[in-house]
């Protein structure tokens, strides 16, 4: 039966059901705006996220991957995300303040790494700063650490997290997405490292003869003030040298010459028959075979190409540098000619112990 028209409707609909969702929501959404807050202000202050590994090689091998921009561009687990990222350097490479900015796609994102830290063969940190595709700052570190014939190597990031950086770590696991790149990056790193000193090894072995690095020099050419004794006994060579260096200095200081390197004793013929060496006691000046001194005769070596070795201890017993020398010229089919030449670097009035005086021992070969 239809209701009398002065009867009130009583309408039934969404109404009250809406009002409980909408608050339920609200409940919801002020719960997790706490929860946020919350954890926003008890999250970690700072961040450190390091992996390391152990690289076949001394400190100052790894240092010249590690310690300049484009060294460490060469192992960036990140090139491959973008081929055609775009790099730009400030500054000279290597030093502190070198920056070097990239942009890329979104993987990559936008931004900038400055050196801030050079502790040669032991540690380098940069700055890094992130604008894209979310603004963000750091340090990056690169620290070595000798292990034996290894050395260990961390590479580690390191900064301050803010009140949205809080809230993320309790959502995300930076330590496993960071440390993924970190232990690729490494790992690349360590391939080229292992593979320079590799070579660098075999470029040693191949320029060493009974223990002793042979280097190939152009030397040019030198002139010398000295005397000349066709036949010093072996015996009297350190009398010889005694008695002549001291003069020769005060003659070429007289002379008003400029000397240009240490005392030098310049051989033409070692005699092992009668033990006697075909030498003089010279002194290396500036000027040409017209350079004269009274009483003094003046030598001219060419320029040419020589070996050359360094020999520390007593001159006296120097042989075994030379008969490493004489080893290398047979070994490497060279012919020997001319002058040896031995240069006396250490003063031995002011530093008595004998393993540090250092010869320079060259030999001039074709």
């Amino acid at each position: 039966m239809a209701p009398k028209s002065d009867e009130p409707l009583h309408l039934s609909g969404p109404k009250p059901t809406f009002m409980r969702v909408l608050k339920t929501i609200l409940i919801i959404l002020l719960a997790v705006v706490a929860i946020i807050c919350i954890l926003g202000m008890i999250g970690p202050d700072t961040y450190r996220y390091e992996r390391s590994a152990t690289i076949a090689a001394p400190a100052e091998s790894v240092y010249a991957h590690v310690s300049s921009l484009g060294a460490m561009d060469k192992w960036s687990p990140w090139n491959e995300l973008d081929p055609n990222m775009k790099k730009t350097m400030e500054g000279t490479d290597g030093t502190v303040g070198a920056t070097q900015s990239w942009e890329g796609n979104s993987d990559v994102g936008k931004g900038t790494q400055r050196i801030d830290s050079l502790a040669p063969n032991s540690f380098v940190r940069t700055r890094l700063m992130f604008k894209e595709p979310m603004e963000s700052e750091g340090d990056a570190l690169v620290e070595l650490t000798p292990a034996g014939d290894s050395t260990k190597v961390t590479w580690a990031m390191v900064g301050e997290n803010n009140f949205m950086s809080k809230v993320m770590c309790k959502f995300m696991d930076m330590d496993a997405m960071i440390g993924k790149d970190f232990e690729k990056g490494l790992g690349m790193l360590k391939a080229q490292v292992e593979t320079a000193e590799a070579a660098r090894k075999a470029d040693l072995a191949a320029k060493t003869s009974g223990g002793y690095l042979i280097e190939t020099v152009d030397r040019p050419e030198l002139v010398y003030i000295g005397k000349r004794n066709r036949k010093v006994k072996w015996v009297d060579i350190g009398t010889f040298f005694g008695t002549n260096f001291p003069a020769a200095g005060a003659a070429i200081g007289a002379a008003k010459l400029e000397m240009t390197g240490a005392p030098t004793g310049l051989y033409w013929e070692w005699n092992e028959k009668d033990q006697t060496a075909d030498m003089a006691a010279a002194m290396p000046v500036k000027g040409d075979a017209n350079t004269k001194v009274a009483d003094w005769e003046t030598f001219v070596v060419p320029a040419s190409k020589m070996l050359m070795t360094k020999y520390y201890g007593d001159y006296a017993k120097s042989m075994v540098a030379h008969e490493a020398m004489n080893g290398y010229i047979k070994e490497k089919g060279l012919t020997h000619y001319g002058n040896v030449i031995e240069e006396y670097v250490t003063d031995p009035m002011t530093e008595k112990d004998t393993t540090k005086w250092l010869t320079n021992i060259y030999y001039m070969v074709k």
